[in-house]
């Protein structure tokens, strides 16, 4: 079995996400999303709109999604890729080169983001038109 793993905040849950786990499932046969935690979010800087909780059972509601596990800090994927036995690390190209350090470890792919949606501008035109 080929395992594959992806990392994310996946807030406002939007299609260049499924796009981004439809493709990463693709790769192998187990998809695994280390899922970013509200504390550890907070250390990012980030404030999600839904909770873990909330984003842990939309992420399980999709059907590319076999394992949801909590991402706690940065150190931690190693571990991960050990501990879950994995073949492939996944990410959005946003990210290229950011992770090439566990190559030693694991495949790491960079895939291509869905280039017109992102939840950073869902968020800003949710504002502008609420200012409305």
């Amino acid at each position: 079995m080929k395992r594959v793993i992806t990392y994310g905040t996946f807030d406002l849950l939007h299609y260049g996400h499924i796009n981004l786990l439809k493709r990463a499932k693709q790769l192998g046969d187990y998809l695994i999303v280390g899922l970013s935690t509200d504390e550890f979010n907070a250390i990012k800087g980030k404030k999600s709109y839904f909770s873990y909780e909330e984003r842990k059972m939309l992420l399980e509601s999709i059907r590319y999604v076999d394992l949801v596990i909590p991402e706690k800090n940065w150190e931690q994927k190693i571990d991960d890729v050990i501990k879950y036995h994995v073949d492939t690390f996944v990410i959005g190209d946003d990210w290229e080169g950011k992770f090439d350090y566990l190559n030693k470890y694991v495949n790491v792919i960079y895939l291509k983001r869905t280039p017109e949606v992102s939840t950073t501008a869902i968020k800003e035109n949710l504002k502008k038109e609420t200012k409305l």
